[in-house]
């Protein structure tokens, strides 16, 4: 379920905001609680509070006291650009550069993201 190579709670904490940004969870939808993902995943209630609560640190998530975990108001946006950024740092930053060495210029690297696209 949860791979070694990055700690739990931050896998738990990156699948409930994909569950966010894929619309399982709307804005001011109410969230499994911590027992409920420790329960589910097989994991420590520790391990799934420090996962939520890393989301709440982020304002993706707030709690609602006696109640229970929401989602906050425009949490999925905020996701989305953290996740846009992410995801230039991690992987079109390298492409680029990786082009640059091979000469691969924009038409060309077009093309290519074009018949991949078409897989």
């Amino acid at each position: 379920m949860f791979t070694g190579e990055i700690p739990i709670y931050q896998q738990l904490a990156d699948r409930v905001a994909e569950d966010i940004l894929a619309g399982t969870y709307p804005e001011e939808s109410s969230v499994p609680s911590t027992n409920e993902y420790a329960v589910f995943y097989q994991i420590s209630p520790i391990t799934a509070a420090k996962g939520v609560n890393l989301l709440v640190e982020q304002g993706v998530l707030y709690k609602k006291r006696g109640v229970g975990m929401f989602v906050a108001a425009g949490a999925r946006e905020k996701l989305r650009v953290k996740r846009r950024a992410a995801f230039s740092e991690r992987h079109i930053a390298p492409l680029v550069h990786e082009a640059r060495l091979l000469r691969i210029y924009r038409e060309e690297l077009d093309d290519l993201i074009n018949q991949e696209d078409s897989k």
